[in-house]
């Protein structure tokens, strides 16, 4: 349950400031924000990721002194080369930093922006009917602004302790001499989705003999290994200033469905740091706020701490009852009132409001019904009805440096492949199909809060979470790609370690579940029959194949040690090491 007077201290500790809650105070005594005590010793350095290699990466940038800052880079960097379906340079995301010696968390917002000249009416074709989906993905109008890269170099100049030009050799070589293709890659290279036929992924994924690279071949990217060398060397106006900008913009603008996207809008991105939202939910978690989906996270933890799923456990059909019920009535409030704050007014406060929670608690019945409504949060401003549609997609990344320091990162091109669109040996993002493709649906009068503008940036689901103990010490953190599944996979993982007790790994292994609107989507395969059978009859019948490929990475900190996990589903490792001598 909520514990009120801890949320008094969080703001100073942590230099939040928390949302208003029912009876609680908004600040803490001086001497507690100036003299902090002095965190537990670091039981090591960590690093859990989508791919061997990327661990691999950021473990050596650990071992040689550097920073979880140092290593987030050569971790996406890597990323961007060995599991190109999901991330990349020419992305965004969104990134969560624990500073071991203040205590202290901020949110980074490393999120793609739509280019200025974007109108509301983007996705839509001249009859004024949506761009079928297939086609907008692959189109010139799908790419915004990455941010990725501008946001890690932000980090970095804040934390990083070893020069930006040291963290990106390694990845240029491997790309030089090449990796495996794994099981997974190919998968997608010989997908069914849009992307796996546009024409640059399939030029890219062809051998010399006309046939597609295919799991266990060598595969070799000497342009993104020339680019990562003049990213070291320039940084981020590497990306979005001079050659490869031209060539960015050149591409986006051919059809089908030709950009807007000019040299302006690149060279004029800014990442942002932000105030991460913090709420006690056993432990303190904290993820980033809106235009990120963790008030969504936050709004269905709360809900869940109203019924009695902690005194539950996995092999109980009510338990997930509860966490599919929660989960819709949050993706309601979710999906009709979260965009960008800079766009629209995004009732944070009222979503998070103690009274607000329990009344929409109140909704979770014996049986599972018609889909629920979204709310009335305190402070909301009326919006119209919100039509978007997230596919599966993305990474995420967890690192702890020897001084305990951490990074939970989710990074994205958003769909497999972004847009299909390659400069330089990275895929373009596809994120402006994270609008709401109709600004106004019909039968409302008011747009959706997630429409498109220029400048503005599309809602995510992306939440990114650290998790901390009544003293702010580090314990956790946790983050997964997915998709709309985002916040429905994190909160699966956080009910496994913090209400069940779960180990990390046993809590990532636990079968998916994402209730949202009328669908009830998981890995039922997975679930044991006496859950399957109680679910369908509380009216929960549970449908696999859309969208369940979680990448689950994270670890809790218990006993002085790293309880690390990373998910089955894709490639990924967790690795910990002692401290580096």
């Amino acid at each position: 349950m909520m514990r009120r007077p801890l949320i008094a201290a969080l703001g100073a500790a942590l230099a939040v400031q928390p949302l208003p809650l029912a009876s609680a105070q908004t600040s803490a005594p001086r001497a507690e924000r100036s003299r902090p005590a002095a965190p537990p010793a670091t039981p090591g350095i960590f690093v859990s990721a989508a791919h061997p290699l990327a661990v691999e990466a950021g473990l050596d940038v650990l071992r040689r002194g550097g920073s979880a800052a140092d290593a987030a880079v050569a971790v996406q960097v890597m990323l961007g080369l060995v599991e190109p379906q999901s991330s990349g340079v020419g992305g965004g995301g969104f990134l969560m930093y624990y500073d071991a010696a203040t205590k202290r968390v901020s949110a980074w917002s490393g999120r793609e922006r739509a280019p200025k000249a974007a109108t509301p009416d983007m996705l839509l074709q001249p009859d004024g009917a949506p761009i079928p989906r297939r086609q907008a993905m692959l189109s010139g109008r799908a790419t915004g602004v990455p941010g990725v890269m501008s946001m890690l170099h932000a980090v970095h100049q804040r934390s990083g302790t070893l020069a930006w030009s040291s963290l990106f050799e390694s990845t240029a070589r491997t790309a030089e001499q090449g990796f495996t293709v794994t099981e997974r890659l190919n998968r997608h290279i010989i997908g069914t989705f849009p992307q796996a036929s546009a024409p640059d992924v399939v030029a890219f994924f062809t051998k010399p003999d006309g046939t597609k690279v295919t799991t266990g071949d060598t595969l070799k990217n000497p342009a993104y290994a020339a680019f990562l060398r003049r990213l070291a060397r320039q940084g981020p106006d590497a990306l979005l200033k001079g050659e490869t900008a031209a060539r960015i913009v050149e591409k986006v603008r051919q059809g089908p469905y030709p950009g807007v996207l000019t040299l302006d809008d690149l060279a004029s991105y800014q990442p942002q740091k932000l105030t991460p939202l913090c709420r006690v939910h056993v432990r303190i978690i904290c993820a980033p706020p809106p235009p990120a989906s963790g008030v969504g996270l936050l709004h269905l933890l709360g809900l869940l701490d109203r019924t009695d799923i902690a005194q539950r456990g996995p092999n109980d059909p009510q338990a997930w009852y509860l966490f599919a019920e929660a989960s819709r009535i949050m993706y309601a409030d979710r999906d009709r009132w979260v965009g960008d704050p800079d766009f629209t007014q995004v009732p944070v406060a009222g979503l998070l409001h103690p009274d607000y929670i329990a009344a929409r608690a109140k909704l979770i019945g014996e049986k599972a019904g018609k889909e629920p409504p979204s709310g009335r949060p305190p402070g909301s401003q009326p919006v119209g009805k919100d039509a978007t549609r997230e596919p599966a997609g993305t990474s995420h990344f967890v690192i702890v440096d020897a001084k305990g320091n951490a990074i939970s990162m989710t990074t994205t091109i958003e769909s497999y492949f972004g847009s299909g669109r390659m400069v330089d040996g990275f895929f373009l993002n596809n994120e402006m199909t994270d609008f709401s493709f109709r600004p106004i649906v019909e039968g409302t009068s008011r747009p959706s809060a997630n429409a498109v503008a220029g400048g503005r940036r599309p809602r995510s689901s992306m939440t990114p979470v650290l998790i901390l103990d009544r003293d702010n010490n580090l314990v956790g953190a946790v983050g997964s790609p997915g998709g709309n599944a985002i916040p429905a996979y994190v909160a699966k993982t956080l009910v496994g370690v913090l209400y069940w007790n779960l180990p990390m790994q046993a809590a990532i292994d636990l079968p998916n579940l994402v209730a949202r609107d009328a669908n009830f989507n998981g890995e039922v395969q997975a679930m044991l029959p006496p859950v399957a059978e109680g679910l369908r009859a509380r009216g929960v019948d549970v449908r696999s194949g859309s969208g369940e490929d979680s990448g689950i990475h994270g670890f809790m900190i218990r006993n002085g040690a790293f309880d690390g996990g990373a998910d089955r589903r894709r490639d990924g490792v967790a690795v910990a090491e002692p401290v580096p001598k």
